[in-house]
């Protein structure tokens, strides 16, 4: 057969001197994921044979945690039945009368259906709830550290109003510390369990903004002012260890039910980030909305996945005993190396942590600014301390600084993630990290 075609060869970044100036005020001023930069350091380091210990991604190694073994068939059956074509707008009804059914039996609310749609993962549910709850120049509230709401923030044209927190609270923030900002804004953005630091938020704190949200709801009603949303991201969900318990402000205060959205889905408590497999459960009103936005954007969960999640749901001891199994797998991780960071602590070295609570993640602080490597160079700032410890005791971390923590306030910390680590990587990674540690010099006092 002839070729046709004319063959033509571009440049690796053709274009770079006449497309920049075309992008939209947006894409601009959008910046790029630190994390993936880390995740090439990483790459990079692995390629010349070093054992590194890779704590950076809020995600699951399929060989160290995979995806319940039921689910996996299930997507297999579906896809093997023809399943491979447009789901409806909001959601496989199967799949919605599911999340419906697991809502009420796992946080007792029982969430009309017209108010639960169904996207394709975490991210469309809270970028729709975005979208569709501010306009450009409107404020969003939220705490620091947090994950990704500056992004957020900078896409849909928002003013940030950023409050950070403390390690006394595991890095949750609490109603007195958001209270003197809450006049300001249009949208109110809390995750528990949370990422970056796995704090749990306690039921007080849970209940007291639930109030919060009625009391200022009701003030602003009656001024005939636009209303407080709170957008509650609960991902982490079914991820919380012994001694706390995750709640919902609507368990706890119904009435403030009309203004609070949730997001939830597989990715997390199943492991399973890759099907792209989330729910929004809010009023009917912005649930309607949010299928409405996402049926535009096509950014609807794998018809499959929908389906053979919804089989899944729906077999509760099962999931009851995955979600009991997971949780031990993954405190097999936290807990020694929690424990292995205080025993580095009890030995003299600048290194201090807060107990597991919940999620996937440890928050771990490095009190090294101003000490000296063993050749004299001195550490300056977060991400010189994140490049030290990657490339002298290859344990990989990422900076507070990532979630929206000003440098200046960081004091340290830094995100530790087990999602991608065996037990036996943790194990080995603590001596490294004594070893490096032991070779730095602190500040002449």
């Amino acid at each position: 057969m002839p070729d046709l075609h004319t063959r033509v060869d571009l440049a690796p970044d053709f274009g770079a001197d006449v497309v920049p100036e075309g992008l939209s005020a947006m894409a601009r001023g959008m910046v790029s994921s630190s994390i993936l930069t880390i995740a090439w350091e990483i790459r990079a380091l692995r390629d010349r044979g070093v054992p590194v210990a890779d704590m950076t991604v809020g995600d699951f190694s399929p060989r160290e945690f995979p995806i319940p073994e039921r689910l996996r068939d299930l997507v297999v059956e579906e896809l093997r039945a023809g399943a491979t074509n447009y789901p409806p707008p909001a959601g496989e009804p199967d799949l919605r009368a599911a999340v419906r059914e697991h809502v009420r039996r796992t946080q007792g609310m029982d969430w009309p259906e017209d108010g639960i749609t169904i996207v394709s993962g975490g991210r469309p549910a809270l970028y729709s709830a975005y979208r569709l709850l501010t306009d450009p120049g409107d404020a969003v509230l939220y705490p620091a550290p947090s994950w990704n709401n500056h992004n957020y923030a900078q896409i849909q044209g928002l003013r940030p109003i950023v409050v950070p927190t403390s390690p006394a609270d595991a890095f949750q923030p609490t109603v007195d510390l958001l209270r003197p900002h809450l006049g300001e804004a249009r949208l109110l953005v809390l995750n528990t369990p949370q990422n970056p630091s796995g704090g749990v938020m306690p039921r007080d704190e849970v209940e007291a903004f639930g109030r919060m949200l009625v009391e200022e709801n009701h003030r602003r009603l009656a001024a005939g002012e636009k209303p407080l949303f709170l957008l509650y991201d609960q991902i982490y969900r079914s991820l919380v260890f012994s001694g706390h318990v995750h709640y919902s402000p609507v368990e706890l205060v119904p009435e403030c039910a009309p203004w609070v959205v949730h997001t939830d889905g597989i990715s997390k408590g199943f492991c399973a980030t890759g099907l792209r497999c989330g729910w929004m459960f809010a009023a009917p009103a912005v649930a309607r909305k949010a299928a409405a936005l996402l049926t535009h954007v096509g950014a609807w969960a794998p018809k499959p996945v929908q389906r053979a999640t919804a089989r899944w749901l729906g077999d509760a001891a099962a999931v009851d005993a995955w979600t009991e199994d997971v949780v031990g797998r993954v405190r097999e991780r936290l807990d020694p190396l929690h424990a292995g960071l205080l025993a580095l602590r009890e030995e003299g070295l600048p290194v201090d942590c807060i107990a597991p609570q919940g999620a996937i993640y440890l928050s771990v602080r490095f009190a090294v600014e101003g000490w000296r490597t063993a050749d004299g160079v001195e550490l300056r700032g977060s991400e010189s301390v994140r490049r030290w410890l990657l490339e002298n005791a290859a344990f990989a971390v990422v900076p507070f600084s990532a979630f929206g923590v000003p440098t200046e306030l960081e004091h340290g910390w830094v995100r530790v993630s087990v999602g991608a680590v065996s037990v036996a990587e943790v194990q080995a990674a603590l001596p490294r990290l004594r070893d490096a540690l032991l070779t730095l010099r602190p500040p002449a006092t």
